[in-house]
């Protein structure tokens, strides 16, 4: 098998898995049978404890030496707030802190 037949048959079995572990949960759970409790508290926890997870990972190797190792990352954290405050949209939140990142280092503090 070449190097190109190999590529696109991974990449289609890792999107056949991908496909089924995100539709499994609807086949389960669809129809008449209801949800365990435990999978009801996970789906309405889980997201807040990743978005957690998240920021402590982003913010972990900050220095305070010079404002622009933590001038940018400041901002953008307290963009993602105020996004998220005002239109409670977590994908213009997690885009709007992520360009504003972007262009801060990209641009002011180069």
């Amino acid at each position: 098998m070449d190097r190109t037949t190999h590529a696109i048959v991974l990449i289609a079995v890792v999107a056949a898995v991908t496909l089924l572990l995100r539709a499994l949960p609807f086949l389960i759970f669809s129809g008449k049978r209801q949800a365990p409790r435990y999978v009801v508290f996970l789906g309405e926890k889980l997201p807040f404890a990743i978005i957690g997870m998240l920021i402590v990972y982003c913010v972990r190797n900050i220095g305070f030496a010079a404002a622009a190792d933590w001038v940018p990352t400041a901002l953008a954290v307290a963009a993602v707030v105020v996004l998220h405050v005002w239109r409670r949209n977590t994908l213009l939140s997690i885009v709007g802190g992520t360009v504003l990142y972007m262009v801060l280092i990209q641009a002011v503090f180069v």
